[in-house]
């Protein structure tokens, strides 16, 4: 480590060199700076740089190397891990660096590596244009996309990775480098599943998909109807179009104008369908579902960028998430995620959610470092909460979620939905025969881990 008067020294020249802000501890926006969206994450960096730029991101790395500080990136969104945070690292905030250039003639996207979905998709909404998002507003498109992306156009359009089309990036030597199909093309395969693990990703450009409709139903359902709902939406994807995804969640009813209030603060199940296409064929894809009786239905055309901000999670709760990828969706395995909602946290922001596969993610590239394209189904328990003394009670029950379905696991996993459960689930999530040529990706471009706050792959 450096000696406080080179440190000091140091920490002095970025503060003039940066055209963002610098925070270190004991400055006044310290500790706002160091929020992250998971409230159970509190760890303080040694300097925080809100980069305005790339040459800022530049100048930050090179300052981190010059004191031999490990590196922590932060990009637009949850950081729910709480990978974005690192006591004594030096943190990359690149929440400034938001921009979004639609080139719709070459149906492509420049999109900033601190740029939210909610940047992303409405700089796209007036082209009649998307590419596959996360499924809230706020998630950060740098690490979802990274991380190999999954949403609510993955069924039409491939997981977001599919979508990649080239990523600007500081290394840790703090050089700047393209990764393409063409630049770079064996760091252009390791972003495509290994996230931060080779730099600071300062700008990613996606392919863009015609979606001039779209349209949703979201139905709500007494708890005890769970297994025919589930059942009923299993059919309509399994025997639908690509363009049909959504998902079945239980979730506490939410204080909306569609909710009744009765069901308000209580224990719901939700059927969501979500349609690429318009709503005289999402109707009859959804009339099944219609048939069963429900407390209230939403059904209509609604704009992409609308359902994104729908299940918004609330910032600044205690969040604890994990995820099963499943080989296909038997009765017994539906009776079991059905099954773990009795016990689920309620009423909190907690949501307990069952999503299809298949259909263009399936059909995708297989070569990439994204092990759980072939699963069928996907479990995603997600607890939300505000009070640490449920902390106990939260996680136990995605764990209890996790083991209900494991008989019928694929053993892959989605990262981006994980926090730290130990090296063999990173291993599961980037494909064990894909870790060495990962592991060597890493070598040439980060030989001595300085990105280690994430999912972390290890130069060999």
């Amino acid at each position: 480590m450096a000696s406080p008067s080179k440190a000091g020294a140091a920490l002095e020249a970025l503060r003039e060199d940066l055209v963002g802000d610098v925070f270190a501890p004991g400055d006044m926006g310290y500790d706002e700076a160091r929020e992250v969206f998971n409230a159970m994450i509190d760890r303080r960096p040694a300097v925080i740089a809100q980069c305005a730029d790339a040459t800022d991101v530049v100048r930050a790395v090179r300052f981190g190397r010059e004191l031999d500080l490990p590196i922590a990136v932060r990009g637009g969104g949850h950081s729910v891990a709480g990978t974005a945070l690192g006591d004594g690292a030096l943190v990359v905030d690149l929440r400034r660096m938001h921009q979004v250039t639609v080139d719709p003639a070459a149906e492509a996207v420049r999109v900033g590596g601190g740029a939210t979905m909610s940047h992303l998709d409405r700089a796209t909404q007036p082209h009649g244009l998307a590419t596959t998002g996360g499924r809230a507003s706020t998630t950060g498109v740098g690490g979802f996309v990274l991380g190999g992306g999954t949403g609510w156009l993955d069924r039409t359009f491939g997981l977001a990775v599919d979508n990649l089309l080239g990523v600007e990036l500081v290394t840790a030597d703090a050089e700047r480098v393209h990764a393409s199909a063409d630049e770079n093309p064996e760091l252009f395969w390791a972003l495509h599943g290994g996230g931060g693990n080779f730099g600071v990703a300062t700008a990613l450009t996606l392919k863009l998909h015609e979606l001039p409709e779209f349209a949703v139903a979201l139905l709500l359902f007494e708890p005890q109807y769970g297994q025919d709902v589930v059942r009923i939406f299993r059919e309509i994807v399994t025997c639908g179009p690509d363009e049909v995804s959504g998902a079945v969640l239980y979730l506490t009813g939410p204080p909306e104008e569609f909710v009744p209030p009765e069901q308000v603060g209580k224990l719901v199940c939700a059927g969501l369908l979500t349609y690429a296409g318009g709503e005289d064929d999402l109707r009859k894809l959804a009339q099944p579902l219609l048939a069963l009786p429900h407390e209230a239905a939403l059904v209509g055309d609604m704009p992409y960028v609308d359902l994104q901000c729908m299940l918004d999670d609330p910032p600044g709760q205690r969040n604890y998430w994990s995820a099963e990828y499943l080989t296909g969706l038997p009765d017994e395995a539906v009776d079991a995620f059905c099954g773990r909602a009795e016990t689920m946290p309620v009423p909190t922001s907690t949501q307990h959610l069952l999503f299809p596969q298949g259909g263009a993610i399936a059909a995708g590239p297989h070569e990439y470092p994204v092990p759980y394209r072939d699963a069928a189904w996907a479990v995603h328990p997600f607890a939300v909460w505000e009070d640490p003394a449920d902390d106990e009670r939260a996680v136990a029950w995605v764990r209890e979620v996790r083991a209900a379905v494991r008989a019928w696991s694929t053993g892959a996993v989605y990262l981006n939905f994980i926090g730290e459960e130990g090296s063999e689930r990173v291993r599961a999530g980037l494909g064990a025969g894909n870790l060495l040529r990962l592991e060597k990706v890493k070598r040439r471009y980060d030989p001595d881990n300085v990105f280690r706050f994430n999912h972390n792959i290890r130069p060999v």
